[in-house]
């Protein structure tokens, strides 16, 4: 059964002279109806200014098979947004003096190719060249059986350097693998316990820690793909992401937990500094977030069909989450729409969309290579989602806006596969031009 959205909804404020920010909550309130009449997205929202929440909401289930419907108390797998946590936890170490950023890590880790010269701050912002390890054939068809730190060491040894150390950066999951071990290795404790020591203890946060394997009945949820209905995904072990991507959290906790971090109630203001500090569109475990002439900062995350975000506009004090346990509709959109209602921006949502024919997307599947730059596409198809990965290293989700156009909305890059087994790839109004081999 194919699904055909022709719902257009208009989310237009009309700009007054009056300076103040504030949301219209029945707006959003109209947009989270659209989502979940239209069988969209199931998750949470949480928006907070200045501490204090303004807006909440809850559609979908929790678990499809025993009509359990989500609530603002029910706890998502948070995926990458976890690196945040991380990076907080790993600047809260070199305070303490037990690490320094500049150090190297080859007395850690003396197989990992160019590790007498990557230093943690190479990792904390991505600038270390460690390949990607979730892009190695051990994963290829996700990671549902634990792995013994040895057996991902090995994996992430084996592979050459991707760059030279802080020639240039690019995301890997190694690399938050990597700093969770250096913490266990100089606390001598877990993850886990640091987490709850210098985190979620101190904050008093009640539904956020290392996750395990999910418990409906402690009020977690189930993730879905969608393919004709909801189907359940399988689960991720947590012995893999660790502090890369292993958080189990809530909106309202998100929320809390950025706006203390930028209090200084985690970090001094100098390590905040540090950590905000953005280089080649990478932070330490944060990310840039322009909105018209406002500058705030973002991490998302994805871990199963789980996918979060996580941002914060430290002018305005603002802070808002988006969870979700099964999407077709993109957080992104959700975000921008929240956002321009409080920043008082005319925004319209469209939900007609272009649903692909599975056999459509099978027949652009393949490796596009640019003859000039030597750069590489790998386009794959995983649950009726096509992925593109540049290089073998960053895997991004694009979504269909024709039968032969795509589009990474994080990017703002368009992909339109030509006849000829040709790729138009376009980036910041640069159009060029890949060949599939």
């Amino acid at each position: 059964m194919k699904i055909k959205f022709c719902l257009v909804f208009a989310f237009a404020i009309t700009v007054s002279n009056v300076q103040s920010q504030k949301l219209n909550n029945a707006k959003l309130d109209s947009l989270f109806k659209a989502l979940n009449d239209k069988n969209l997205f199931m998750g949470s929202i949480c928006i907070s200014k200045n501490g204090n929440q303004i807006y909440s909401n809850s559609i979908g289930k929790t678990d499809i098979a025993n009509n359990i419907s989500l609530s603002a108390n029910t706890k998502f797998r948070i995926g990458s947004t976890t690196k945040i946590f991380t990076s907080a936890l790993v600047l809260k170490a070199v305070e303490l003096k037990k690490i320094s950023l500049d150090q190297t890590i080859n007395s850690f880790f003396p197989t990992i190719v160019n590790s007498q010269k990557i230093t943690i701050r190479n990792l904390l912002n991505h600038r270390s060249g460690i390949h990607e390890l979730l892009a190695t054939d051990e994963f290829a068809n996700g990671y549902t059986e634990a792995k013994s730190q040895e057996e991902m060491i090995s994996i992430i040894s084996k592979f050459p350097s991707d760059f030279e150390p802080d020639s240039k950066a690019d995301y890997s999951n190694s690399n938050y693998y990597l700093l969770t071990l250096i913490l266990e290795k100089t606390y001598k404790k877990t993850y886990s316990e640091l987490l709850q020591e210098q985190i979620i203890k101190p904050l008093k946060l009640k539904n956020t820690y290392f996750g395990g394997k999910i418990s409906i009945q402690n009020n977690e949820c189930y993730s879905y793909y969608f393919s004709d209905k909801w189907e359940k995904d399988s689960e991720g072990d947590m012995s893999v992401p660790l502090g890369a991507g292993a958080i189990v959290s809530t909106p309202s906790d998100l929320t809390f937990f950025i706006e203390k971090l930028f209090q200084g109630k985690i970090i001094s203001s100098e390590s905040l500094k540090m950590m905000t500090q953005i280089q080649d569109k990478y932070g330490m475990g944060i990310f840039a977030l322009p909105f018209y002439n406002k500058n705030g900062f973002v991490h998302r995350g994805q871990i199963d069909s789980f996918s979060s975000l996580l941002s914060y506009f430290p002018n305005e004090k603002l802070a808002i989450a988006i969870v979700t346990n099964g999407a077709i509709y993109d957080k992104k959109k959700i975000l921008i729409a929240a956002l321009s209602n409080y920043f008082n921006k005319p925004y319209a949502i469209n939900f007609e969309a272009y649903e692909p024919v599975k056999e459509d997307l099978e027949m652009i599947t393949g490796i596009y290579k640019n003859h000039e730059n030597q750069e590489v596409i790998t386009i794959s198809l995983n649950n009726k989602r096509l992925y593109a990965n540049f290089n073998n290293q960053s895997l991004f989700l694009l979504e269909p806006t024709s039968k032969n156009e795509f589009e990474n909305i994080w990017e703002g890059n368009k992909f339109d596969f030509q006849l000829k087994n040709e790729l138009i790839f376009e980036a910041n109004g640069k159009q060029i031009k890949f060949y599939r081999f």
